[in-house]
C-alpha cells in the first residue's frame, strides 16, 4: 500500500483554470494537466524569486521534494508551449 500523500501548503488560488494557444478550438487540442502544487512551486521560484530551500519551507516540504515538483511543472509547461497544447490547472 503506498504511503499517504502529505499536505503541502498552497498560498495561491488561480483565477483561471485553462490556458490555450490562440486560434485553436478546445476540442482539437491536447491538454496538459498541472496541479496547484506544481503551479505554487513554479510561482515561488519564478515570480517570488525564492531559492529552493526558501520555497520548500513555504510549501512545508523538503527541498528535494520541492525540486521534483518544480521539475515536473517545468516539463509540463515546456511541453505545452513547444507542442501547442492547452494547460489545465487541477486541484488535487
Amino acid at each position: 500500500m503506498p504511503r499517504p500523500r502529505l499536505f503541502r501548503k498552497i498560498n495561491f488560488n488561480p483565477q483561471v483554470s485553462y490556458f490555450k494557444p490562440q486560434g485553436i478550438p478546445m476540442n482539437n487540442i491536447e491538454i496538459v494537466e498541472l496541479t496547484t502544487e506544481e503551479i505554487e512551486a513554479y510561482r515561488l521560484r519564478y515570480l517570488e524569486n525564492k531559492d529552493q530551500k526558501q520555497a520548500a519551507q513555504k510549501m512545508h516540504t523538503s527541498a528535494s521534494t520541492y525540486q521534483r515538483i518544480l521539475y515536473a511543472a517545468n516539463c509540463k509547461i515546456a511541453n505545452a508551449l513547444v507542442n501547442g497544447k492547452a494547460i489545465k490547472i487541477i486541484n488535487l
